[in-house]
């Protein structure tokens, strides 16, 4: 029985286009800007409430 399944590893173009990531995803770095943000206002309050 045939296996009717293309394996994108057999062909550099097709595997290429297999692993590359869409434009949108390599736009969502948003997330980690506002954790990272939040991350130092926390740090700089427990910094402030310290001393």
């Amino acid at each position: 029985m045939p296996d009717n399944s293309v394996d994108p590893s057999g062909n550099t173009e097709a595997f290429r286009a297999f692993t590359r990531t869409p434009d949108d995803a390599a736009r969502s770095k948003m997330p980690y800007l506002i954790g990272g943000v939040a991350a130092v206002v926390l740090i700089a309050l427990i910094a402030w409430l310290v001393l």
